[in-house]
């Protein structure tokens, strides 16, 4: 599997989240709101996820994990399991991720390409505004 684009949406301001990328493989598949994310060990790239759910004992219908109430009915949930309740990353589940560390190398060495391109061409377009704008 190629991939075939990488367009790359940085967030200024932002602490940890530096930018969202939206991929496209061999121009069939695109996978959006993959983060570049700034960790203890520089950045990587972290898969789109959501929050687990589970079933309101009471309504049946669904709930995030580790919501104190139902949002339907009121009723209190009970808490997570402790080892949950400990880790929030086990209250995600990534939508779509490489199944084997080959792929995850080669995606996020593309998407980490892409980030340092954009970032320079931000970095280029911001030094030739300030070099245009007059100075009062």
């Amino acid at each position: 599997m190629e991939i075939t684009e990488v367009r790359i949406s940085l967030r200024d301001g932002e602490k940890k989240l530096k930018a969202y990328a939206t991929v496209t493989f061999d121009n069939s598949f695109v996978v959006r709101n993959i983060k570049v994310v700034e960790g203890n060990q520089g950045l990587f790239v972290a898969m789109p996820a959501r929050k687990m759910k589970q079933f309101c004992p009471r309504c049946g219908k669904k709930v995030d994990v580790g919501s104190k109430f139902c949002n339907w009915c009121g009723v209190q949930l009970p808490p997570p399991p402790k080892d949950l309740a400990k880790d929030r990353q086990s209250m995600h589940q990534d939508l779509a991720h490489p199944i084997n560390q080959e792929f995850r190398d080669y995606l996020q060495s593309k998407v980490l390409d892409a980030y340092y391109r954009e970032k320079e061409t931000q970095r280029k377009s911001e030094s030739r505004d300030t070099k245009e704008s007059p100075s009062i």
